[in-house]
């Protein structure tokens, strides 16, 4: 591994926040995960404040909580969503987050009635919806201390976007957002919310640890379509894309000048190099197989502003590959990870294997369950210091899990929430020592610390 991998891989390996003080340690344990019997770190321990199981020894603290005011006056927006983290200054993590708000939902930044607007810089925002209604999504940064474990400041650094979903850092320092939508101007969200721009695109954030409000410029070259998550390859700067629609594209985008996004580039779909227009969602007959490596090719896409949000359906049409629902990606040893959420026979969710190559890519169905006892609904992922993937669940029900995933495909139950919401945003600290995550619609993160190394590797 070259050495500007490995410094993006510490640098870019956590997403949280932080502001509650509210810390519980686990002590009983309560259950494992029958369907595999594989526990690396022992059975879930039932936590008796009712928020998070984890393992025994492990302990988690509620360090941002959505409502609560930041450290620049404003209010940590709700649904917090997507995050990375990146080295600061002093041995401090900075942590950039998204909000995955329309919008007519809260709380926003500015406030309940928006009485926190005129505080802002407004040529900084996206969308000001006629300066009435400013658009709610966006990021805040968090400069967090791991040693001490505690919050050092909490500010707005992106403002005016929509349903900022997923994204991904990037080897340069800073955060890529994605805005999951595509509405227009003329359109209705929600019968009063005035719409002045196009959405559907992505947006970069400087990774600061002073607070700073980010100039939001869209990247339109990366595609105007329902984005999740992006991931960068740190030796060629190509930006990797996934699309949240049942029948979304796998893109990546080629810049013009690495390192410079703004500058533009190409757009272009993944295809099977022997099966044009194939369909991996393995929905009715299986079409691609687990374990087994397909070339791939890419094909260029036109008109990337997609005006008629139909970039996906003419890249099928000319033979790019389509996917069930593409969410987190994640880059690591020369290698992505990509979750489709709904694919699978029992649409439970797919883990796909991108590997770049120099003469040629392959894509790999690393797995497919098709047993929700397993894993139901990947969402966000990671990959662990140790190399297993961290999974993220998003589905309705009781048990909403984080699933560890080994190198050999093996799956076990890390954590699961009490509070019925989706984890989002998972990663881990730049030292390896903290794992953040979302509790979304609680609009939480948390910060989850232990015994990491006593892990045992078997599986």
């Amino acid at each position: 591994m070259g050495s500007s991998r490995r410094d993006f891989l510490v640098r870019s390996s956590a997403f949280a926040a932080g502001f509650c003080a509210l810390r519980h340690t686990i002590q009983e344990p309560v259950w494992a995960l029958e369907a595999n019997r594989f526990a690396p770190y022992g059975p879930l321990v039932e936590d008796p404040i009712g928020v998070l199981d984890l393992p025994s020894g492990f302990h988690y603290q509620v360090i941002s909580t959505s409502g609560q005011p930041m450290s620049d006056g404003f209010i940590t927006p709700g649904k917090p969503d997507g995050m990375a983290t990146f080295a600061g200054p002093d041995g401090l993590t900075i942590l950039v987050r998204n909000h995955e708000l329309m919008p007519y939902e809260g709380p926003g930044a500015f406030g309940k009635f928006n009485e926190l607007f005129d505080k802002v810089d407004r040529e900084k925002l996206y969308d000001r919806g006629g300066d009435k209604l400013p658009h709610r999504g966006g990021t805040t940064t968090i400069v967090y201390d791991t040693r001490e474990q505690k919050v050092v400041r909490e500010f707005l650094s992106l403002a005016g976007t929509d349903r900022n979903c997923a994204g991904g850092p990037t080897p340069w320092n800073s955060w890529i957002t994605c805005e999951e939508t595509v509405i227009r101007p003329g359109e209705k969200t929600d019968g009063e919310s005035l719409i002045e721009q196009d959405h559907g695109y992505c947006f970069e954030v400087p990774a600061t640890a002073e607070a700073s409000l980010a100039t939001a410029v869209p990247l339109v070259g990366m595609g105007r379509f329902n984005h999740e998550a992006v991931a960068v390859d740190p030796e060629t700067g190509i930006v990797y894309l996934t699309e949240d629609r049942e029948d979304g594209l796998f893109y990546r985008f080629i810049p013009n000048e690495p390192g410079k996004l703004v500058a533009g580039g190409k757009l272009q779909a993944l295809r099977f190099r022997d099966v044009s227009s194939m369909d991996t969602r393995n929905w009715e007959l299986p079409s691609v197989e687990v374990g087994k490596q397909h070339p791939v090719e890419w094909m260029d896409i036109a008109d990337v502003t997609a005006p008629e949000d139909d970039l996906r359906l003419r890249g099928f049409s000319e033979g790019a590959a389509r996917f069930a629902r593409g969410e987190g990606i994640w880059f690591s040893e020369g290698q992505f990870f990509i979750a489709c959420t709904s694919g699978g026979k029992k649409r439970t969710g797919q883990i796909w294997r991108l590997i770049p190559g120099a003469e040629e890519d392959s894509l790999e169905l690393f797995i497919e369950p098709n047993d929700s006892a397993l894993l139901e609904s990947a969402d966000n992922l990671t990959v662990a210091p140790w190399g297993d993937l961290m999974v993220c669940e998003d589905h309705p029900g009781m048990e909403i899990r984080i699933i560890g995933v080994t190198p050999k495909g093996k799956l076990y139950t890390f954590a699961s929430n009490h509070l019925q919401t989706e984890f989002a945003g998972i990663t881990f600290s730049p030292d390896g020592s903290t794992l953040f995550v979302n509790l979304q619609h609680s609009g939480m993160t948390v910060a989850i610390t232990g015994p990491w190394n006593e892990k045992t590797l078997a599986g």
